[in-house]
C-alpha cells in the first residue's frame, strides 16, 4: 500500500531536517512551514535545540510560527527549563515571535540574567515581556553590556 503523496513529500521533509547540509535543512524547515500540521511540532522542536546553523534555525522558528500557538506554546515554555543554552535561547526567540501572552510568566528574572549571554540578550531583545514587567530590566541589563557590546538591543 503505497502512502499519498503529500504524506510522502512531509514525510521527506520531516527526514531533510535531519540532513548534513544545511541547504537541505533549510529547504525542509520551509516545506514543514508551508504545510502546518500540529504532528510536526515535536520534530520542530527538537531541531531548534540541536541545530547548528543560525539560519536553519531562524526558519525552524518561522515552521513553528505557521503552527497552532495551542500546540507550539506548552513545548516551548517546557524548553526554558532545560539546561542546555541554546534549547532556552531558542525557545525564547520563538516565543518572541508567536508573541502569545500566555506564554509571559514563563519568561522570569531568571531568564533575564541567564548566565548564559545569548540567552539573556536573546531575551532582552524580544521584548515578550509585558510591560509592567519591563522595568527591572534595566537593572539587569549592565552586567552583560560589556558582552553584548553595549547597549542591550
Amino acid at each position: 500500500m503505497s502512502m499519498p503523496e503529500e504524506n510522502t513529500d512531509m514525510t521527506r521533509a520531516l527526514r531533510g531536517l535531519e540532513n548534513g547540509s544545511s541547504s537541505v535543512r533549510l529547504r525542509a524547515a520551509m516545506a514543514v512551514g508551508a504545510a502546518p500540521d500540529p504532528g510536526f511540532v515535536d520534530k520542530l522542536i527538537e531541531r531548534c535545540a540541536v541545530e547548528p546553523d543560525f539560519f536553519v534555525r531562524d526558519m525552524l522558528t518561522w515552521a513553528l510560527t505557521r503552527h497552532p500557538s495551542s500546540a507550539t506554546l506548552p513545548r516551548l515554555v517546557d524548553q526554558l527549563r532545560s539546561e542546555r543554552a541554546q534549547v532556552r535561547s531558542q525557545a525564547l526567540h520563538t516565543l518572541s515571535k508567536i508573541g502569545d501572552r500566555r506564554a509571559w510568566p514563563a519568561i522570569t528574572r531568571e531568564l533575564l540574567t541567564d548566565a548564559d549571554d545569548e540567552v539573556a540578550r536573546g531575551e532582552r531583545r524580544s521584548c515578550s515581556c509585558p510591560k509592567a514587567r519591563r522595568p527591572t530590566w534595566p537593572r539587569c541589563w549592565p552586567r552583560s553590556w560589556g558582552a553584548a557590546g553595549g547597549r542591550p538591543g
